[in-house]
């Protein structure tokens, strides 16, 4: 079984994300959507809450499963038994960074290979950065977000 793993911090997730989740689903029979526990932020949503609205979003992908980790990402990809990362990228400024974690990991984990996707051209300047601060002064989150979580959306930003 061929299987990929899709990390990040998804606080919240994105239009942009789902596109490169979906996308990644027809080429691999099994994608983990690895929620990063990163101590070194203070995220909006716990991982908790990421990983409900994760699976509320992706619940029509029969292939998809939501994970949350800690620690090396390479750990995880070898808990898993899962050769490939996929990166999302919408723009070269993304993929500096990205190439040099890519490479890191390589190091690590020379069984492991890093695939760069770019998300449909409509998500390029979205961000989960973006997302909240567009909620956060009660803007319109339509095609940023899908409808179904948009109200959790508000709600936490409210509360905080």
């Amino acid at each position: 079984m061929r299987s990929a793993v899709y990390p990040g911090s998804f606080d919240p997730i994105t239009n942009g994300h789902i596109d490169i989740i979906e996308r990644t689903a027809e080429v691999f029979d099994k994608v983990y959507v690895a929620i990063l526990q990163n101590s070194s932020k203070s995220p909006l949503f716990s991982v908790e809450e990421r990983t409900e609205l994760i699976k509320r979003v992706t619940k029509h992908i029969p292939n998809v499963e939501v994970v949350s980790f800690d620690g090396l990402l390479v750990d995880f990809m070898r808990e898993k038994n899962a050769k490939v990362i996929v990166k999302g990228l919408r723009a070269v400024s993304d993929f500096e960074y990205e190439f040099q974690m890519a490479l890191t990991n390589r190091k690590l984990a020379p069984e492991v290979e890093t695939l760069f996707m770019m998300t449909h051209a409509s998500n390029q300047y979205l961000s989960s950065s973006i997302v909240k601060e567009v909620a956060k002064y009660k803007a319109s989150l339509d095609g940023m977000v899908p409808k179904e979580i948009q109200a959790d959306i508000y709600k936490k930003i409210d509360e905080v």
